[in-house]
């Protein structure tokens, strides 16, 4: 499984970004696709993560609200909508899949910057 993250880029407090994670291969296998996010110093964190089969979600306290992850199972496709950004919100985030077997795929992350 090979994934690919987009929508990235810098955004003023209160701003909104829509991030994008594709993915190629034996798309079949993936059970879950997950948005992590990890800040400068910090230790990376799973920011929301959405079932492929059945659309089940979760978020982290910090996002909810303000975060929305949607899949296209058709299309192997994850997204993350972020609105209300806030400075805090800055990091490189990156999706994984999860596999039906129990390993885990990573992207390479795409920057988001929030100013204040």
């Amino acid at each position: 499984v090979q994934l690919v993250e987009s929508g990235g880029g810098l955004v003023q407090a209160g701003g909104s970004l829509r991030l994008s994670c594709a993915a190629s291969g034996s798309t079949f296998s993936i059970n879950r696709m997950s948005w992590y996010r990890q800040a400068p110093g910090k230790r990376r964190e799973l920011v929301a993560s959405v079932f492929m089969v059945g659309g089940s979600t979760n978020y982290a306290e910090s996002v909810k609200g303000r975060f929305t992850i949607s899949r296209d199972s058709t299309a192997s496709t994850v997204h993350l909508q972020m609105n209300s950004l806030r400075p805090e919100d800055t990091a490189v985030y990156y999706c994984k899949a999860s596999i039906f077997s129990g390993n885990d795929y990573w992207g390479r992350g795409t920057q988001v910057t929030v100013s204040s």
